[in-house]
């Protein structure tokens, strides 16, 4: 059964437990009732809702993690369930106790299949793209040739457009579209948007940074983290602990398995942002945010066999375990099935958002265009 994934960020609300269920209330008013057995993730972004401890015990003993986001909007904690899987201890003994030669052999999958997730979101033919595959092709046990590194440099200065790139900088760079505003900045009337906002174009490249607080860089940073989340997830449920990686190792780290395992889907965060950019979807909202956690339902192959990524990503953690134990030597690691992205199924899935995508769009520009206007000289 696929898991359901909820987020509460635009109201304060009340979680609390009644008869298995997890009740969702605002301002002492039942707006919700969700069974804990149906949900997978819990994303809380809002400084003002309020829990039982009841609630919390019922999610996590049912197998859902609880993602709680700090001020910059970005997951900052998680809550795991402690699993109850009938062969843990020897699963944690196989774990701690793989080879380094093993290890360097699973890090080389991962990376093949991180640099060709990569590859497949350029077009083809592009330079770019070669240059990837010709990378993916060559990579070493334990990558001791960092192609990794190579890879990203190559990936991130062709993942924009030009195009993109100017729509990756609206919020940043709109003003009102009046004939004025026109004549000085070089701006052609004719480019401005139907609700009066005209873009001023630069030719800064898009950079990728973790610790980024344009608008690109957090929501790049949002999906990689919800994403991390189900990784963990995973782990856990299959009796293995996040913390002991095959590349990761840094001592302050309790997720370095995780954050090893979610590289090949990295990509997949990739594409929805780009999606997003194109949609002039930039900032961290409601919208942009549905359309993130929507991925984790979006279908991805495991070796024959096709299912959500959140499902997948189970049967990714078992191909590990089986390697850890020395039953199998390849990762089933989930491949994802490009699927046309509509705005409309996001809409649908947020039912509490009362702005259509294209009034949340037009909402946005003239925020932007109204701090700009404000902004001192």
């Amino acid at each position: 059964m696929i898991k359901r994934t909820i987020e509460i960020s635009r109201e304060p609300a009340h979680l609390s437990l009644q008869l298995g269920q997890l009740v969702l209330e605002r301002e002492h008013e039942q707006v919700s009732k969700i069974p804990c057995e149906d949900l997978g993730m819990v994303v809380v972004d809002h400084s003002q809702v309020s829990y039982t401890h009841s609630a919390l015990a019922a999610l996590v003993e049912h197998d859902a993690v609880v993602v709680v986001c700090g001020k910059d909007h970005l997951p900052a904690g998680l809550l795991l369930p402690m699993t109850d899987h009938s062969q843990v201890v020897w699963r944690l003994h196989d774990q701690i106790a793989v080879s380094q030669p093993r290890r360097k052999q699973l890090w080389r999958q991962i990376v093949q299949a991180k640099i060709h997730a990569q590859a497949n979101n350029l077009p083809a033919g592009t330079p770019a793209r070669t240059r990837l595959l010709e990378l993916a092709r060559t990579v070493r046990s334990g990558d001791v040739t960092n192609h990794e590194a190579q890879a990203a440099r190559a990936y991130w200065s062709a993942w924009l457009s030009g195009d993109e790139q100017d729509r990756s900088r609206l919020a940043e760079t709109r003003l009102t579209a009046t004939p004025s505003a026109c004549a000085q900045t070089g701006l052609d009337p004719e480019d401005a948007h139907v609700d009066g906002v005209a873009v001023k174009h630069a030719n800064n490249p898009f950079r990728r940074d973790a610790d980024g607080e344009d608008n690109i860089n957090v929501l790049l940073n949002y999906g990689y983290s919800i994403l991390r989340a189900a990784v963990a997830r995973a782990i856990v449920m299959a009796g293995l602990h996040p913390a002991f990686g095959l590349q990761h190792c840094h001592r302050s780290n309790l997720f370095c398995l995780a954050d090893d395992l979610m590289e090949p889907l990295r990509p997949l965060v990739d594409a929805r942002v780009r999606d997003l950019v194109r949609f002039d979807q930039t900032a961290l909202s409601p919208i942009s945010k549905a359309a993130l956690l929507q991925l984790l339902t979006q279908e991805a192959i495991t070796g024959r066999e096709a299912g959500p990524l959140m499902v997948t990503l189970h049967r990714y953690v078992a191909s590990l375990v089986k390697c850890y134990a020395g039953e199998s030597q390849p990762l089933e690691i989930p491949e994802y099935v490009p699927t046309p992205f509509d705005p409309k199924s996001v809409e649908s899935a947020t039912p509490s958002t009362k702005r259509s995508w294209a009034a949340s769009r037009r909402h946005e520009r003239q925020l932007a265009a109204s701090k700009l206007a404000n902004r001192p000289f």
